[in-house]
């Protein structure tokens, strides 16, 4: 019989732990001494205790571990345990890379404080442009919000666009306004440039707009929409650093866009007026 702190130190567990297990019913030891209180365990309740770690350590709870040691879960059920757990795994582990991507744009952002190469900035006039779009609201103007929106929508318009015989004649257009409920959310216009007529595209939701001509300030971004910050934060340095004011959103010109989303190639479209 082991004491309980020669149990904990074999099962790689505190004395409190065990002592909560036993409260709790999980895991009670073989005996008790009746003269002195102490909780005495048995070798064999070894194993019992490392199961209870094992399912810990997917993720279960202690409830859960309890129903799944005493075979009150049958194997289907814990199957589909097993597969929610991954699930919420696989959606932690996205958000942690979203995470570190936005940790790292942030650290070149600093990086690059002071850094304004003049000829990284072209003020130009843009024309007016025609594209088919869709729109839907995204929480704030922050990459991490805007991307969850923005993607589904260009899924949804193509099939929609090829569906009514529409084709695209040139890159991809995003832009942004103020949403009419405040609170910092934002109008999310995802578009591609057509030759069509203006109004809406047979009976779906895409309508085709005229975008009008503007000044605008123009730097090209090399990388995913995520890692877009350090880009921004150089446009508008060098904004202040040259007499500029902006008066609006930036639009996303999409020049390339390969699978690999670390060689999107994307102009911003600052509209901007002399400060």
């Amino acid at each position: 019989m082991f004491t309980i702190g020669d149990f904990a130190r074999y099962g790689r567990v505190s004395p409190r732990m065990l002592r909560h297990y036993d409260a709790i019913g999980l895991l009670t030891p073989d005996r008790t001494d009746p003269a002195t209180g102490y909780r005495l365990y048995g070798a064999a309740q070894l194993a019992r205790l490392n199961r209870i770690i094992a399912l810990k350590d997917l993720g279960f709870t202690l409830q859960q571990v309890g129903a799944v040691l005493d075979e009150r879960v049958g194997p289907e059920e814990l199957r589909g345990m097993l597969r929610l757990r991954r699930a919420e795994l696989t959606e932690a582990v996205a958000a942690a890379s979203a995470r570190l991507t936005r940790v790292e744009a942030r650290l070149r952002s600093i990086e690059s404080e002071g850094h304004m190469p003049a000829d990284d900035v072209v003020i130009r006039a843009v024309p007016a442009v025609r594209v088919a779009e869709l729109t839907g609201t995204a929480a704030s103007y922050q990459p991490e919000d805007i991307g969850p929106v923005i993607g589904p929508l260009y899924d949804r318009m193509f099939p929609l666009l090829e569906g009514a015989g529409l084709r695209p004649t040139g890159p991809g257009i995003a832009r942004y306004e103020d949403a009419p409920e405040g609170g910092g959310a934002i109008v999310v216009h995802a578009g591609v440039t057509v030759s069509a007529p203006v109004g809406a595209v047979g009976d779906t939701e895409v309508r085709v707009v005229e975008l009008p001509p503007f000044e605008a300030a123009t730097i090209v971004h090399r990388g995913a929409m995520d890692d877009v910050l350090s880009t921004t934060h150089t446009l508008a340095r060098w904004l202040d650093a040259n007499g500029y004011r902006s008066t609006g959103y930036s639009r996303e010109v999409n020049l390339e866009c390969p699978p690999d989303r670390e060689s999107w190639v994307t102009e911003l479209q600052e509209p901007v007026t002399k400060a």
